[in-house]
Parts: C-alpha cells; sequence; structure tokens
C-alpha cells in the first residue's frame, strides 16, 4: 500500500469519526458496531456516574478497561481514545496517583473527550492529539496501554505495534480489544465484509496480529476471540508484555 492510499484512508477514517463526533456531541444516538449485543455502551457495565455524552460516544467493540488489570498509580494510555470513556474509567482505576492518557487523531472526538473529562471532574487525565502510528509520549513512560477498535483501522500496524512497544516500561503490558478476521478469509474476502472505516474490512487475521505483536518484541501474547462480528470476523481481547 502506497502513502497516498495510506493517506486516504486515514482521512475517511477521520472524516467518519468526526462526524460520529458531532452527533454525539448534538445529542444523537450514534453506533459503530452491534449495539444489541455488547459492542459500545452495553458493553460498559461500569459505566455509571460518567457523562452521557462519553457514554453515547462509546464506538467500540469491548470494554479494554475491564481486562487491563489497572493498578493505583499506573499511567496508562489509550490509543485512539475517541469520546473519553476509556480513558475515564482508566482514570478512577489508576487513582488517586495515576494518570490516564487518550491519544486521537480527530480534533471533534479531542474536543469531546476533553468535554467530558471536564464534566466528570477528572483531574487525571490527558488527551493528546496525534496518530497512532508515533505517539508523541516519551519512550519508557507508560504502564499499560489499552485501545478499543481501533488498531485494526491502521494502515500501518507494525509502526503501531513498535511504538507501543517504546513508550511501554519494562514489564508494561497491553489490554486491548480488536476486530480480527480468521486466518482463513483472504484479503478480498475482508474486504466484501465492509468497509475499512466500519472497522471489518481492515481487520487483520489472528496470524498477522499475534506475529505483529512478536515481531515488535511483545511476548505472552494471548488473543481470545469473545464476539463474532461477521462471518469470519470476530472482536477478540488481545493481551500482551514487554519484557
Amino acid at each position: 500500500m502506497g502513502s497516498a492510499d495510506r493517506d486516504e484512508i486515514r482521512a475517511a477514517v477521520a472524516a467518519r469519526y468526526a462526524g460520529l463526533a458531532r452527533a454525539a456531541q448534538a445529542g444523537q444516538a450514534i453506533s459503530d458496531g452491534d449495539p444489541d449485543g455488547g459492542y459500545g455502551a452495553p458493553g460498559y457495565p461500569d459505566a455509571g456516574g460518567l457523562p452521557e455524552a462519553a457514554v453515547r460516544a462509546s464506538l467500540g467493540c469491548g470494554n479494554p478497561v475491564a481486562v487491563a488489570d489497572l493498578r493505583p498509580g499506573e499511567t496508562v494510555l489509550d490509543l485512539g481514545s475517541g469520546g473519553g470513556i476509556d480513558v475515564l474509567l482508566s482514570a478512577r482505576r489508576v487513582s488517586p496517583a495515576g494518570q490516564a492518557y487518550g491519544l486521537d487523531m480527530t480534533e471533534e472526538m479531542l474536543d469531546l473527550a476533553r468535554a467530558n473529562a471536564r464534566a466528570a471532574g477528572a483531574g487525571n487525565v490527558e488527551f493528546l492529539r496525534g496518530q497512532i502510528e508515533a505517539i508523541p509520549l516519551p519512550d519508557s513512560s507508560v504502564d499499560v496501554i489499552i485501545s478499543n477498535c481501533v488498531i485494526n483501522l491502521s494502515t500501518d500496524r507494525p509502526a503501531v505495534f513498535a511504538e507501543s512497544f517504546r513508550v511501554l516500561r519494562p514489564g508494561g503490558r497491553l489490554g486491548i480489544s480488536d476486530i480480527l478476521a480468521e486466518d482463513r478469509l483472504t484479503a478480498a474476502e475482508r474486504l466484501e465484509r465492509g468497509a475499512q472505516a466500519g472497522c471489518i474490512a481492515g481487520a487483520p487475521s489472528f496470524a498477522e496480529y499475534r506475529g505483529g505483536l512478536a515481531r515488535a518484541g511483545f511476548t505472552s501474547i494471548i488473543i481470545t476471540p469473545a464476539r463474532q462480528a461477521g462471518d469470519g470476523v470476530h472482536s477478540a481481547i488481545i493481551r500482551a508484555v514487554k519484557p
């Protein structure tokens, strides 16, 4: 894939999520998954007390905070933080001394997330603008990385995995929810199952995801299918450790 193609896909993804952010800010119900089956807001039984707009804009395919085993005092980074629900939930778990960062490339989502943080009175959060392929944080500065149905949208996943490895401290870990395709599906078959910005067409296979994490240096990689998102496509929980 050439750089022009990558830029076009990235722009399409940004435009889609900017529109969803504007809809959430306008009080509209939005969805980017399976609202009746545990995606989005139904997947967050622990979201009580969060601003309605944060819950309304929860567009993921799981609840990575629930599997990341966050501890008080840790620093956590959410890749593709959207409206901020996972950052706000993380901030609760790592408080009082911990810090939660959210990284997103879409200004509209960042505006929404910052408004949600103010409404929640969360003082230990910070939202950063940037791309998950070039994380604007120093080496070895994060204890835990979470992400919710975002890495599969990247056109350069090796860079995402390498950057994640770089910013994690030794012993740091990943707790990710993402969309993965069964290894039997070809790239063409994945394209048939949905638009790139809709999470399915760009879904890597289980083997590709595991191999990418391993090549970046991660160990203790565990990938667990969670829900079926389409024929041969699943939401999955991914855990890994930086040695």
